[in-house]
């Protein structure tokens, strides 16, 4: 069994050139399928890809996204998933009768919407991501963050507006103990995590997915962070331009953050405090293209946009107003 350090056999790149090469010949990503840039540099290295729910919604991308997971774990990397499930709890929410509300980009979580939550993000969602990964051998372990107290919250205040808002059982991730994480990981084992939190008094949280991937980069020291959404990165003046900015700085972003909404909000928030804190750099990518994370990581030519930190050389500081846009994809 592979351990945190080695080195994979070149068939294992070679495998992951196929997949390449089997992307582009599709015309669905495009990528080179003689030169994976990045991935030398990358071996050994810990990348935490959060994955939404409404990508893992359509079988035919959660197996692309299975196998890219995959592929990276045999190019040598450390992938660590965490997952969403916001339409599949609204989904069963409506079947319940209960309920299925937002404000300031986060669920209201009410104590019987807080057990559905629990039921169908481990016991639903993850079930079906674990099962497409260890299709392919054995090597994904669902956990969630309740396990081994991996994952600590506190209520989460929220405003609209200038006034609070109560949102309910939803959580701000104040701690992150890895060593379960770091365990499975030197065991040859892809964890793949849900993003429920403990409370110091017992209490079970509703942690939005974006911000529990960020929160467990930063504590594995994880060189990547992918957030996989379904629109093709942060707009730089929607509505009026459909233009992605391609490449920003932490500063940047900072200055962008107050006029984002709906579901980008907390996406962004994430990103910026992984940058702040040690990830060498974090790319939002449309998880509705097949191979996205490949393609993400693996390549310098992704689309979508990269936050990197503010001493990153060669980009434009600078960016245009944006407002994000209406994410189909509802927050967990």
């Amino acid at each position: 069994m592979r351990t945190l350090g080695e080195q994979p056999a070149v068939r294992d790149m070679d495998a992951v050139r196929r997949v390449c090469a089997a992307a582009g010949s599709v015309g669905a990503v495009g990528l080179p399928a003689t030169d994976v840039p990045w991935s030398e540099d990358l071996q050994g290295r810990t990348v935490v890809v959060k994955c939404g729910g409404s990508t893992l919604e359509d079988p035919a991308l959660r197996r692309s996204f299975a196998q890219d997971v995959v592929e990276l774990w045999q190019a040598g990397l450390h992938p660590v998933v965490v997952h969403g499930g916001g339409p599949q709890i609204s989904s069963m929410l409506d079947r319940l009768a209960l309920e299925v509300r937002f404000e300031a980009g986060m669920r209201v979580t009410t104590p019987e919407a807080m057990d559905v939550v629990r039921m169908v993000l481990t016991g639903q969602v993850q079930r079906d991501l674990v099962g497409a990964i260890n299709a392919h051998g054995p090597f994904a372990v669902g956990m969630s963050g309740e396990d081994a107290h991996t994952l600590t919250a506190v209520r989460r205040p929220a405003w609209v507006d200038g006034r609070p808002v109560d949102i309910g059982l939803v959580g701000d991730i104040v701690d992150v103990a890895p060593d379960t994480v770091r365990n499975l990981l030197a065991g040859g084992r892809i964890p793949v995590v849900s993003p429920v939190a403990r409370g110091a008094d017992g209490q079970i949280y509703n942690v939005n997915a974006d911000l529990a991937a960020s929160a467990l980069a930063v504590a594995l020291g994880a060189d990547r962070l992918v957030m996989l959404t379904d629109v093709p990165g942060l707009y730089a003046d929607w509505p009026r331009s459909t233009e992605v900015i391609p490449r920003l700085t932490a500063e940047a972003l900072e200055t962008l953050l107050p006029g984002l909404a709906g579901g980008m909000l907390p996406k962004m928030e994430g990103c910026l405090r992984a940058v702040r804190s040690g990830v060498g750099r974090v790319h939002v990518l449309d998880g509705r293209t097949p191979h996205a994370v490949l393609r993400g990581v693996l390549t310098e030519e992704n689309p979508g946009t990269t936050v990197l930190p503010d001493e990153a050389p060669g980009i434009t500081r600078g960016a245009a107003p944006a407002v994000a846009p209406h994410e189909e994809e509802a927050p967990a």
